[in-house]
């Protein structure tokens, strides 16, 4: 039987806040000797680079780096050479460089521009090899002043700091003061402490009013009304409708035409997705980019296994599943200011109901968690599906061009 992995993958934070990359490690799908599951990551490899690589428009995020686990046999891939070596940063355990051909291997492709970072490289002394691009390291909170010592003359240096696990706000500042460059930890789910929303503000306000009209096929001038009384609402319909993406011929100007041309269903999952990036409660911009792709990972489960409206059900569910935090009111007020669907609410307060399995599907890749392999078996999912649905979703969001209000 062949021998598949699903795709985990966590994101990289700057000192800015900013999403930089994604760490993508492998979760394996069943038991299987070293040999077999090494057969299994070469394949996979060969996909990432296939689903993230478009012969028109090239690699598809953008100046997104990716972090890939690999193992010394993994080093020599052909399908390493498939992927943007300024975009790839390879993961390697320290003592993997013990091996002269290895480190070979690593010097090679360190000439051809690609990354190469070490984990499991604790600094007590020992001398790092010279080429290496990225360094893992352990953060403790309880040992800020030995850390601050130790990492001074690394910041000195070219290579990069990347801490593991910064698992919430106040250890990512420690983090930044002793001047590591990116982050891997929880933080995409994890809201950002500072300005409190006290409920919805006004542009939320406008998008809850018409996605409540919109629930009802309500009266479609009647919606129109509410887009004219917002301006910048009525700019984001008018430039969404004209996008590449829907390929008009002519330029759409009336708000009339753009509500007719998308009709209430694409126009209820357009307003799903703008009220989560309409947030000004000070929350990050990593949590508002995890739900676009949680909820476009999700669409993608189901897609094949659900009636296409019931689908596109599942985008507004997965987007939604973090509303609470992105806009910093509780579950139940969400639902509350929100008409949804029965089947779209369990998936939200249970992730139960037809829906509810998907979302914590891609919950469960956003978090390593050994759910991952249970749930897609229970849907009839296999880890190439579910891999491609993941990569595809990635993909989604880095080219939606949606940024926070």
């Amino acid at each position: 039987m062949r021998h598949e992995n699903f795709i985990v993958r966590e994101p990289l934070l700057d000192p800015k806040q900013v999403v930089v990359g994604y760490d993508l490690t492998w979760q394996e799908a069943d038991d299987a000797d070293e040999q077999t599951n090494e057969y299994g990551l070469l394949a996979l490899l060969g996909f990432v680079a296939d689903q993230l690589n478009d012969k028109k428009t090239g690699w598809l995020l953008g100046n997104k780096l990716l972090f890939l686990e690999v193992s010394p046999a993994l080093l020599k891939s052909e399908a390493i050479k498939r992927m943007p070596a300024a975009s790839i940063v390879l993961t390697l355990k320290h003592s993997d460089l013990a091996d002269p051909d290895t480190l070979a291997t690593v010097n090679t492709l360190r000439a051809e521009g690609y990354g190469i970072s070490l984990r499991d490289a604790e600094l007590a002394g020992a001398a790092l090899p010279a080429d290496i691009s990225h360094l893992e390291v352990r953060f403790s909170a309880g040992d800020f002043a030995t850390q601050a010592r130790r990492y001074a003359a690394l910041k000195k240096s070219s290579l990069r700091m990347v801490g593991r696990p910064v698992s919430n706000w106040q250890d990512y500042d420690a983090c930044a003061m002793l001047g590591l460059d990116a982050f891997i930890g929880k933080l995409h789910l994890t809201p950002r402490p500072g300005k409190r929303a006290t409920g919805l503000n006004p542009a939320q306000q406008s998008i809850v009013q018409i996605m409540n009209l919109v629930a009802q096929n309500g009266n479609l001038q009647k919606i129109e009304e509410i887009f004219k009384r917002d301006p910048s609402l009525s700019y984001a319909l008018l430039r969404f409708i004209n996008s590449a993406a829907f390929g008009l011929k002519t330029e759409v100007q009336s708000l009339r035409a753009a509500l007719a041309l998308l009709g209430y269903e694409a126009l209820f999952q357009w307003l799903s997705l703008l009220l989560a990036t309409a947030s000004s409660s000070g929350y990050s911009p990593v949590l508002m980019e995890t739900a676009i792709v949680r909820g476009r990972f999700s669409e993608l489960l189901g897609q094949k296994y659900l009636p296409k409206g019931e689908s596109e059900n599942l985008f507004v569910a997965g987007i939604f599943s973090l509303l609470d935090r992105l806009l910093g009111v509780s579950m139940d007020e969400v639902l509350a200011n929100i008409k949804l669907s029965d089947q779209v609410a369990a998936a939200l307060l249970t992730r139960s109901g037809p829906y509810g399995p998907y979302v914590a599907l891609a919950e469960a890749c956003e978090l390593n968690s050994p759910l991952v392999a249970p749930l897609a078996s229970s849907l009839k999912i296999s880890p190439t599906e579910v891999n491609h649905a993941h990569l595809s979703a990635l993909a989604w969001a880095q080219n939606l061009g949606v940024k926070a209000a």
